[in-house]
């Protein structure tokens, strides 16, 4: 090992050069990084591990910190897929072998191209300005501004009835677009889900082993691990399990819990009919170190992913964590109050390796007139807390900086007799019927009936292109693969119909399975 200062390297041309003195020439299989303060070590630049004893030119490296200051770096080799070493220069002895004696320090930038190994900054922004363009301007084609607007005064209107939040909690809602409750949940409702999502984990382990795509199933491992040790082996697990699209009775339990669905009432009136939102999402946000980027969600608003029909219709959200969440592991941010005018910002598709919308924070303050300074507020929510918040507050999640994964769920309501934006692809289910009796523990008895199995990923799905060569090549590779595996069960694109609405500004092997047409609009 070798302690080395921190040494800022210069990009150029979509490539980082950097010079290593000689004098630190080591085979150790770590390095000494300067110390951080306690507070979070990427709000500013700085450079961590690894290079050679040479000038080289470097287009891909990403090397991730194991804890949260930054005290200590391992140096990880190229059986990372956020690596990639055929880009070191002639001569350079990879870190995974045994033999690393030319190999000793390196520096990574906090930020790297888009697109590439992590595609992600540190600030948890993807695209520029300059390749986006700042419109200022309502994304909204249906309805004026002054519509828009007196559409959410609206919302605020049902009267206040007892419930899960307080008077000044709803009005909090209201007024700030989302809000906090602490120990909404019990944890045998939580620990039932988490039970749930280990038997989702268990299947798609078996399912990777049996095409020759893991050696190891991991089944020994804890529940905050096991994910990221099957990710680390198969690039693309976590979106495996984001695409679970039939419902586990346990999470429909949690769905259906009084304490969300009488806040549910308390937000959406009594005295409408209580819809399930099809679009309900299990998220795995497994460490950044193994999803390369995949599973950190920039700035967006909800209503970017529907389409407009359902903008300016109040939807509800519980952001229910399955874990602690915090700063570390990837915690949610919320923009406080760019819900007031009802307006969607424009948003640009798809960031890095992902398919997800972002909206710049330039293009929030110039069409919402907030301040990314003064109203981002961070939510750390605790195991049986929940954030609940509105489909039009712009939010986003930090990346997961630990060694765990961030499980939780995110679940929608809205009233019935709306469209739900969908595109067609699922309706809503009733949960609660107009007027029906408040339930005060418990669940709500809900007949999901069909709608708990039906698979909204299979509708959305529009073609598997080349999988099975895939998936053979890997299990040739392995010396597995006897078993006949589905492709379409380990297919990790994701594509819908936001793709058309908005810039394709970067392609990807998402866009990929959309209609020629539809990539180039």
């Amino acid at each position: 090992a070798v302690t080395a200062p921190a040494k800022r390297c210069v990009r150029s041309g979509g490539e980082v050069s950097f010079a290593c003195p000689a004098s630190i020439a080591s085979g150790g299989a770590s390095v000494q990084a300067a110390s951080k303060p306690d507070h979070d070590p990427f709000e500013s630049d700085w450079i961590i591990s690894s290079a050679v004893t040479s000038c080289v030119r470097v287009s891909e490296i990403v090397l991730f910190p194991l804890n949260h200051q930054l005290n200590k770096v391992s140096i990880v080799g190229t059986e990372m897929r956020s690596i990639n070493t055929a880009s070191l220069g002639a001569g350079v002895v990879p870190v995974v072998t045994a033999v690393a004696a030319t190999v000793a320090t390196a520096y990574a930038l906090r930020r790297w191209q888009r697109g590439r190994a992590v595609a992600a900054s540190r600030q948890g922004v993807f695209f520029n300005e300059e390749e986006v363009g700042i419109l200022g301007k309502p994304a909204n084609r249906l309805r004026t501004t002054e519509e828009l607007r007196a559409a959410v005064a609206e919302w605020s209107k049902v009267p206040f009835t007892e419930g899960t939040l307080t008077k000044e909690e709803l009005e909090h809602f209201h007024r700030k677009g989302w809000v906090l409750k602490h120990g909404v949940l019990d944890m045998a409702v939580i620990d039932a889900a988490r039970t749930a999502v280990e038997g989702l984990v268990d299947d798609l382990a078996e399912r990777l082993y049996a095409a020759g795509l893991i050696r190891d199933k991991c089944v020994s491992a804890p529940f905050e691990r096991r994910l990221a040790l099957i990710d680390s082996q198969y690039a693309g697990a976590n979106v495996l399990l984001h695409k679970v699209g039939r419902l586990p009775a346990e999470i429909g339990a949690l769905w259906s819990h009084s304490a969300l669905l009488n806040t549910a009432r308390q937000i959406l009136g009594d005295h409408v009919d209580v819809m399930g939102h099809p679009v309900w999402n299990l998220r795995c946000k497994t460490p950044e170190r193994h999803s390369g980027g995949t599973a950190t969600v920039p700035w967006h608003q909800d209503t970017s992913y529907l389409d407009e029909e359902s903008w300016d219709k109040l939807q509800v959200t519980a952001w229910v964590p399955l874990v602690d969440t915090h700063r570390t592991n990837g915690c949610m941010q919320v923009v406080t109050g760019t819900h007031s005018k009802g307006i969607t910002v424009e948003h640009a598709c798809c960031v890095g390796g992902t398919w997800y919308n972002e909206c710049l924070p330039a293009e929030l303050e110039a069409t919402l007139d907030c301040d990314m300074a003064a109203d981002v507020v961070t939510c750390e929510v605790p195991r049986g807390s929940v954030l609940f918040l509105n489909n039009i507050t712009a939010h986003r999640s930090l990346p997961n900086f630990s060694d765990s994964v961030r499980w939780s769920l995110d679940l929608r309501w809205q009233r019935g007799g709306e469209p739900n934006g969908f595109s067609g692809v699922k309706d809503s289910v009733l949960m609660v019927p107009a007027s029906a009796p408040r339930v005060e523990s418990g669940c709500y008895p809900v007949e999901w009936g069909s709608w708990a199995d039906e698979d909204r990923q299979q509708a959305m799905r529009d073609a598997v292109k080349d999988l099975e060569h895939d998936l053979a090549r890997a299990s040739d590779e392995i010396g597995r693969g006897d078993a006949p595996i589905d492709p379409s069960l380990l297919d990790t694109t994701i594509s819908g119909p936001w793709m058309r609405r908005w810039r394709l500004v970067h392609h990807n092997r998402h866009t990929a399975q959309l209609p020629a047409a539809a990539q180039h609009a």
